[in-house]
């Protein structure tokens, strides 16, 4: 894909504790059915994203945010033949619970109500605080996400629903998972693994659907990759925690690491390995991997290629504006 114009930053800032950073453009990239753990907050800067959400696809385009509530399965792709480019927050659940009982009345766990809503004030916002943590600003950027999430759960928050009542199946489902997680780097066949806790395979198949959004072997892969994550932040090489978490070897990891992250293990460590660093504030291209030349590339956009500038009353006062830092 050498040339594709497809381009990755995934990255944390020490300022801002339980939030994951990215920019990224991608035009023919395809996320695979996966889950966060965190909030997914993206504003789109340009083009449109297709993602499979609670049953259907949606999309947003330009001035609009994709919300992606934790542990909820959905994927992603381009709407449009230019692809789409976006800035995005992964706040924790702590994180977005603490902003909720300080500034909202939302009673129970707080979460987001519609997976799009357009609102080009709070996309400024998104890129504002990006590029807050990209200078080093942390005032600014603790400042910007508690605005961010407060006006999001303001306008499109609620109490997300309660688990489902246990039943036969759902407990079931329960079982398997905690197998799963135990065993990850060797986990039974679908057989096995129904056979153990005394049900048949495609009973099991439908109550761990049900439960969780996705077939057992769907849900591993995602799995692993978590914990994939945790292990590179944690400093391990990327070809010890491929076998660590079940993956037959590094490149392994890299097929199914990059297309939930978005970006390969190497480069996602090499980003967390540099969070204190406000030097570096180039794009990993998604293909090659190398940040060579992406300043000129991102200096020769042309004016309408930038986020649409919202009205003059909506521009917020505390830290400039998205469009100003050149590349959102």
């Amino acid at each position: 894909m050498a040339g594709s114009g497809e381009l990755a930053r995934h990255w944390q800032y020490a300022e801002l504790p339980g939030v994951d950073l990215l920019r990224a453009r991608y035009i023919r990239k395809t996320f695979v059915r996966h889950t966060h753990e965190n909030f997914v907050i993206a504003a789109i800067a340009d083009g449109v994203e297709v993602f499979h959400h609670g049953g259907g696809d949606v999309s947003a385009g330009a001035g609009a945010l994709a919300l992606v509530n934790p542990d909820t399965p959905h994927t992603g792709r381009a709407g449009v033949p230019e692809g789409w480019r976006y800035g995005a927050v992964y706040p924790s659940p702590e994180v977005v619970a603490a902003i909720a009982a300080e500034t909202t009345s939302i009673r129970g766990t707080p979460g987001f109500v519609s997976p799009v809503i357009d609102d080009p004030y709070t996309v400024g916002l998104v890129h504002q605080i990006l590029r807050a943590a990209d200078e080093g600003n942390a005032l600014a950027a603790d400042t910007l996400l508690r605005v961010a999430v407060t006006r999001l759960l303001r306008l499109n928050g609620g109490p997300l629903p309660q688990r489902v009542v246990s039943t036969a199946g759902n407990r079931v489902a329960v079982r398997a998972r905690a197998v799963l997680e135990e065993r990850m780097a060797d986990p039974p066949s679908l057989e096995k693994l129904a056979g153990d806790l005394g049900t048949s395979p495609f009973a099991l198949l439908r109550a761990f659907r049900d439960a969780y959004g996705m077939p057992p072997h769907s849900w591993l892969t995602d799995a692993r990759v978590r914990r994939a994550r945790r292990l590179l932040d944690a400093g391990t090489a990327p070809a010890e925690a491929a076998v660590a978490v079940g993956f037959t070897d590094q490149p392994h990891l890299n097929r199914h690491f990059t297309r939930i992250v978005g970006v390969p293990p190497g480069a996602y460590q090499r980003e967390r390995k540099n969070v204190q660093d406000a030097g570096r504030r180039l794009l990993l291209p998604s293909d090659t991997w190398q940040n060579r030349s992406l300043q000129k590339t991102y200096a020769s956009e042309r004016e309408e290629d930038r986020p649409p500038r919202p009205r003059e009353s909506r521009t917020p006062p505390s830290y400039g504006t998205p469009w100003e830092s050149g590349s959102p």
